[in-house]
């Protein structure tokens, strides 16, 4: 292992939800929660507003709305959320070639690759670069972990959130990860965890204590040796700049179960078609066709089927899914349904002694065909969705609040404005377009080189103009290159562990807006029925990440806002 921690990791902070508050004024300091919003949705990312009701990522939808009622939900907008973490990644890949991209909101950096750091002080310097340059760049905060392995940095990481950064000395790690819980430890989910705990070890010390024969014993060799050494804090994994990827696969949940045996069918082509376009959007063909349905118990079945050679072709991928579609039993209602390709390659083997069969021309009565058309949806109608981009005529951007009965609310503001008023239309309002997201920040024609000032006071706005330092004060120096074949200045650079990440969020108060006599049903809710108050919002911003957020049984209540509006 490293005798210095140069290995960065960054985590974006509840990185949707930030997202959402950044590009809605009136959403900031507000619980916001991202995900599918219908019956059968599961929560993506909740604010740190949200967090303190016991709201979590992966949660169904309908227990968050239960536990948070006066929360904004909103639909997930991840063309804008890719375009962001490409800039992320952008300044990542400023520091080192070698980035490893966990997800759109994380990754790993070798810092000594890319000279960027040798040592503690170098290292410290770097992170506290990355932090401000994000925040210039999109407006947003991030967590960043330093240390000497990948096990270690994204430990440090977790411990910084929210808005900090946590280096570890090398040379300590064993005593910081001693007290900690087993589940601390990458690969320690709660199977293995509620395992260890019935023998007696609850704890990383007591881990390295029971003894590698003990942990192969008891969980299998590769498992219990690779637990072994990371209670020792020993990690000699790389980071690895690209991955391979495995697999490409769609699926889809349904809101009510699907028993007709012909909308099965169809459903299943359009996810082959859409996997097509996934493939092809990557540059990638596939041998092994897999299906997966959930059915109306919960049971999940999985069927796959390997062709001669690789092949992005819609007729021959879709054929396949009908065959496997052929050997399942839908009777008694599906719930979920995916099509995925494995075995993938970079190349396609054309139609090898006609690998597709022939195609089945089905003769479908012409009631089942009229039924079936009449469930798609009318292409004239429209569905506005909350948290959707919006663009009317008269009053310019806004997004949707919320729809129903015939209405649509709307309110108008952008990330560098006011919270705006809200209206509501008819959902056929000619006036009323679909729109695309407007950038968090507005300028960015001159990208920093130094890090700005501290936060705005408003959860995800855009930063303020960086002022020069007054007398007596400089800005931190900038990372510089390591010179080849010094020592690292192991233990010499302070170990103080950087700003600590508390960041004040102001209560930034929308208009009451006008509204309709009938107003919409079903909205996201005014942000200001979802206000959350002082003492929990600061309980908020010491949550942990929404991946390892562990719900208490009781949550606290929602407590009612003195600035409802009325009606």
């Amino acid at each position: 292992m490293r005798n210095a921690p140069t290995i960065l990791h960054l985590d974006m902070d509840a990185f949707f939800a930030s997202v959402e508050q950044a590009s809605k004024p009136s959403l900031r300091g507000k619980a916001v929660v991202v995900g599918g919003l219908g019956p059968r949705g599961v929560v993506a990312t909740a604010s740190y507003e949200a967090r303190v009701f016991g709201v979590h990522s992966a949660m169904p939808m309908a227990q968050a709305r239960r536990l948070a009622p006066n929360a904004a939900y909103l639909v997930p907008r991840f063309s804008l959320y890719r375009a962001i973490s490409e800039q992320v990644m952008a300044l990542l890949r400023q520091l080192s070639p070698l980035v490893e991209p966990l997800s759109l909101d994380e990754a790993f950096v070798d810092l000594e690759a890319g000279g960027a750091a040798c040592d503690e002080a170098s290292a410290r310097r770097a992170g506290q670069k990355l932090r401000a340059d994000i925040r210039a760049v999109t407006g947003l905060t991030g967590s960043v972990g330093l240390a000497a392995s990948k096990m270690l940095a994204k430990i440090a990481s977790e411990q910084a959130k929210p808005d900090g950064l946590v280096l570890i000395e090398p040379g300590t790690e064993r005593d910081m990860l001693a007290p900690m819980p087993v589940r601390t430890l990458p690969g320690v989910g709660p199977a293995t965890g509620d395992h260890l705990r019935r023998a007696g070890i609850t704890t990383v010390q007591e881990l390295a204590e029971a003894g590698e024969d003990e942990l192969v014993r008891l969980l299998g060799k590769a498992h219990g040796q690779a637990l072994f050494a990371m209670a020792h804090a020993r990690d000699e994994r790389p980071v690895v700049a690209e991955r391979e990827t495995k697999s490409v696969s769609v699926e889809d949940t349904y809101d009510v179960d699907i028993h007709d045996r012909l909308r099965v069918g169809l459903e299943v082509q359009r996810l082959a078609d859409r996997c097509v376009r996934r493939l092809r959007g990557a540059g990638l063909s596939g041998r092994t066709i897999v299906l997966k349905v959930r059915r109306y118990d919960f049971s999940t079945l999985t069927r796959s089927e390997t062709l001669r050679g690789p092949t992005d072709d819609p007729a021959v991928i879709r054929e396949a899914a009908a065959r496997l579609l052929d050997s399942v039993d839908t009777t008694g209602g599906v719930r979920l349904l995916g099509v995925g390709v494995s075995g993938l390659a970079d190349y396609t083997q054309e139609d090898l002694f006609a690998q597709a069969m022939p195609v089945r021309v089905v003769e479908e009565p012409e009631e089942a065909a009229v039924e079936a058309e009449a469930e798609r949806p009318d292409p004239a109608e429209r569905h506005w969705r909350a948290g959707q981009d919006v663009r009317h005529a008269e009053y310019g951007p806004g997004w949707v609040q919320g729809s129903g009965l015939g209405r649509v609310t709307v309110r108008f503001e952008t990330p560098q404005s006011e919270p705006g008023r809200v209206r509501t239309f008819f959902v056929d309002d000619p006036a009323l377009s679909s729109a695309e997201p407007l950038p968090l920040v507005a300028d960015l024609s001159h990208p920093p080189t130094r890090p700005g000032p501290p936060s705005s006071g408003r959860h995800g706005a855009p930063p303020r103009t960086p002022e020069e330092p007054g007398a007596g004060e400089a800005w931190p120096r900038a990372p510089e290159a390591c010179p080849v074949g010094e020592p690292s200045a192991v233990g010499e650079a302070s170990s103080a562990p950087g700003d600590s990440g508390v960041r004040e969020t102001s209560r930034a108060q929308g208009e009451s807006g006008l509204r309709e006599e009938l107003p919409a049903r079903d909205e996201a809710l005014a942000p200001e029925e979802g206000h959350v108050p002082d003492e929990v919002r600061a309980s908020a911003e010491g949550a942990a990440d929404p991946d390892e957020v562990r719900v208490s049984e009781e949550a606290p209540a929602l407590e009612g806002s003195a600035d409802r509006r009325p009606g």
